[in-house]
């Protein structure tokens, strides 16, 4: 009896010691990935530095060397944004970490290999992106400076400059600035840039054309690196130019027709004002006349009178 009571004294001994070296070595395992986690957040290894440009509104992807999913023993993103720090973790034990919490995520293609997804890339998720992936047989860290691109609004119209003909293409509010080029060369061009306080640029190119051109068209092309291919705007010259010229015509027209108006009119007043005064001259020259003869006949009056009177003298 007393023999076997040894033997499971002996079994309980070796069990309760196999279990506690169990938890020993799990706790172990596990401060051992915590310290891994933190190391990897505290260490400054030697990063590759990079620059992404990301479309504003799209979806984004950016990775972290080119290992798979399966070969990573884990991989950490640390973000300065320009209103947050956050980072992103994963650890092949399980043990993950996201404090970002607006949708970013890391997730793996097809091929396994792993990337950081960006939803509905925006001004807020501008910044610095650094990751640092541990695999099987190495390390990798990159450093990637991650910019917005807005594409601009474009427009086009035929101006003038004194009596040249100026074809003018406008790209607004892009970022970054986009580039004008002209289908025609030789000829003087200008170009002005002007930037907002939030960023944007504005980009006006204006080509001076000849007078004489004998084209119908002329067109500019933007490039910008929000598209694959160039856009291309056509401005036409010949309609736009007879509808200058006219314009033009007009003016010289218009003032000739108001001047010769004005001396018309000058010319006619005067000859009305001389028809005025000679009419009053006339119609004040009859009376002058009818007082000189009024007076003989009063004379002629009053000596007849004086022979009357004298005639009744005699009588009486």
């Amino acid at each position: 009896m007393k023999e076997m009571k040894l033997v499971y004294a002996a079994i309980i001994f070796l069990v309760s010691e196999a279990w506690s070296l169990d938890q020993a070595f799990s706790r172990t395992n596990q401060s051992t990935s915590e310290m891994k986690l933190n190391a990897t957040s505290s260490s400054s290894p030697n990063y590759v530095f990079k620059y992404s440009s990301l479309k504003l509104g799209r979806d984004a992807n950016l990775t972290c060397g080119d290992k798979t999913w399966t070969e990573m023993m884990f991989v950490i993103w640390k973000l300065r944004l320009k209103n947050k720090d956050c980072d992103i973790a994963f650890h092949i034990d399980g043990q993950n970490r996201n404090t970002c919490n607006d949708g970013k995520s890391l997730q793996n293609t097809s091929e396994a290999q792993s990337f950081l997804f960006i939803p509905n890339f925006s001004f807020s998720d501008v910044g610095i992106y650094k990751c640092e992936s541990v695999f099987s047989g190495g390390a990798e860290a990159y450093s990637i400076n991650v910019s917005i691109t807005v594409p601009p609004k474009l427009s086009s119209w035929l101006d003038w400059k004194g009596n040249k003909m100026v074809a003018v293409c406008k790209a607004e509010g892009g970022i970054p600035a986009a580039n004008i080029s002209w289908s025609h060369t030789g000829n003087t061009s200008t170009v002005e840039t002007r930037d907002s306080s939030d960023g944007f640029f504005t980009v006006e190119s204006r080509l001076e054309l000849p007078t004489d051109m004998q084209t119908e068209n002329v067109s500019c092309a933007i490039s910008h690196l929000s598209w694959e291919h160039e856009e291309s705007l056509m401005i036409k010259i010949e309609k736009a130019g007879r509808a200058f010229s006219w314009v033009h015509l007009a003016i010289p027209i218009s003032i000739a027709f108001f001047l010769g108006f004005l001396f018309f009119g000058q010319k006619k007043l005067v000859k009305l004002r001389r028809g005025q005064e000679s009419v009053v001259s006339s119609s004040k020259s009859p009376q002058t006349d009818d007082v000189e003869e009024v007076e003989p006949y009063a004379s002629y009056v009053q000596r007849v009178n004086s022979i009357y009177n004298s005639s009744l003298d005699m009588f009486t």
